[in-house]
């Protein structure tokens, strides 16, 4: 996928065309609901991370835990996708190909492959998994919303989303792994520290 990804309009680049057009002959108020969506929706998220935490208190300083591990998780994911950025360095399609977008392309070395957005909403989704079952499947929903969006208003490519969904995931998913094989250990430091009300009600 990286070897690939530095040659971005080769892998995708009709599928890409193809949703661009559509959004500029979809209704208008399709292209702004999607545009802000893709623009804040980011901030769902922390909201259901916040929720996801005051619920697990209530049930116990491990769950609380758990819960307090998804946004630590989630800036991890983020950390390890700019680093795949700056490897790969794959330009936006918006600045490789001829095409008008309902977003203002990135500026040049705002690079592309894999998404950030993506992979933050898709870490999130998974990890929230491990704290609710109710709140993660809100929040993949909302994180193949997230991802969709990214390519409807122009400024990735759908194999950078994809991938982006891919990383977000599997790094999720390893860490919250790891963690609930484990978790009394961790709850029994950070109870002895100052940090104890974020465990208990």
């Amino acid at each position: 996928m990286i070897l690939v990804a530095f040659q971005g309009a080769s892998v995708d680049g009709e599928a890409y065309t193809d949703v661009v057009d559509s959004a500029q002959h979809a209704p208008t108020w399709l292209d702004s609901a999607i545009s802000v969506w893709s623009t804040y929706g980011l901030a769902l998220f922390a909201v259901l991370m916040v929720v996801g935490w005051w619920r697990a208190r209530r049930v116990g300083a491990e769950a609380a835990v758990t819960a307090l591990a998804v946004p630590v998780v989630v800036v991890a994911a983020y950390g390890i996708d700019s680093l795949l950025k700056a490897v790969v360095r794959e330009n936006r399609p918006c600045r490789t190909l001829r095409v008008v977008t309902l977003e203002a392309c990135p500026a040049q070395g705002d690079w592309s492959f894999p998404s950030n957005h993506a992979t933050i909403a898709a870490a999130a989704a998974v990890a929230l998994f491990f704290v609710s079952r109710r709140i993660g499947a809100v929040a993949a929903v909302a994180a193949l919303a997230m991802a969709a969006s990214r390519v409807w208003v122009g400024v990735h490519y759908p194999h950078d989303v994809v991938a982006g969904v891919a990383v977000g995931t599997l790094l999720a998913l390893g860490a919250m792994t790891l963690l609930k094989r484990r978790p009394d250990s961790l709850t029994r430091r950070i109870t002895a520290t100052r940090l104890r009300p974020l465990l208990v009600s």
